[in-house]
């Protein structure tokens, strides 16, 4: 086995390299944009060739939602030519692909976990783009393995986590939407679950939907973060999102059902505030090596 991850430098791709390395030490090359331009046709085609990989998973993805609605070139570019550039190599040289795809693909007005098969309805350029990198995948390497996932964190780069723990300690109180339903996932969690479709006995191709347990409001997972963290002084009030407007319409229910990833792997998935413990923990005890 020899294991492709693009997007090295992303909140996923950091944990995915500690996780293979601690694991599977040897067998992953780790790449992005400064070693290779997913939307560079002929670099993707020679790179691939020459690097004889059996596996590629894909975490490069464009995810500034709101930038999207302005940068619709470029959002298309990595979300969607970048997968197809992937997806066209895979017969040829046998690639098994990996790619992560968004809860974004939604139109969030279900009113019950999402599944892989439910008719999808984006309402972002985001979205709309991550959707279409999905379907250039399976119809360019119909054995790929599409992972939807949604509200990633970690503590590395920028996220819910760390705006929260920054403006907690910036300002003296703190507005978070209310209304805006989901499932928080800790990064690590996640390369975890990727380690575990890598080295299956089977591969099973199609989409598999995960996240952590449970399920939250932007809110709801802010107080949690407070309460974690230990800040007591900096109330969180609940607002609407008609009260916070941003570029991208967002899902406003976009909980996914995880029996497909279970029931496969027989996994067991952690809640997300016992991962959210963890992750502050984390943060925490980096700040107090500084």
């Amino acid at each position: 086995m020899k294991i492709l991850v693009t997007g090295c430098r992303g909140q996923l791709g950091r944990e995915l390299y500690d996780v293979l390395e601690t694991r599977h030490p040897g067998l992953t090359t780790y790449i992005d944009i400064d070693d290779l331009d997913l939307t560079d046709r002929d670099a993707v085609e020679n790179y691939l060739r020459r690097g004889e990989f059996s596996h590629v998973v894909n975490c490069a993805a464009y995810t500034a939602v709101d930038r999207a609605e302005e940068e619709k070139l470029q959002c298309a570019a990595v979300n969607i030519d970048a997968v197809t550039n992937i997806a066209r190599m895979a017969d040829e040289l046998g690639l098994r692909i990996i790619h992560l795809s968004t809860d974004y693909v939604f139109d969030g007005r279900s009113y019950r976990p999402y599944t892989e098969s439910d008719k999808v309805n984006p309402t972002s350029q985001y979205g709309s783009t991550k959707r279409k990198g999905e379907t250039a995948l399976l119809g360019l390497a119909p054995d790929s393995i599409i992972i939807r996932t949604a509200w990633l964190y970690s503590p590395h780069g920028k996220n819910f986590v760390k705006t929260i723990l920054r403006l907690s300690a910036q300002q003296p109180r703190l507005k978070v939407v209310c209304d805006q339903i989901g499932t928080p996932t800790y990064a690590t969690d996640l390369a975890e679950a990727i380690e575990t479709i890598l080295f299956a006995p089977q591969w099973v191709p199609g989409i598999v939907n995960y996240t952590d347990e449970g399920v939250a409001s932007w809110y709801d997972f802010a107080v949690a973060i407070q309460r974690i963290a230990g800040i007591k002084n900096v109330p969180v009030r609940a607002i609407l999102s008609d009260d916070f407007p941003t570029a991208a319409q967002r899902p406003f229910y976009s909980v996914l059902d995880k029996t497909r990833f279970k029931v496969t792997y027989n996994a067991v998935i952690p809640h997300w505030e016992e991962s959210l413990a963890r992750c502050i923990a984390r943060i925490q005890q980096a700040e107090n090596n500084d």
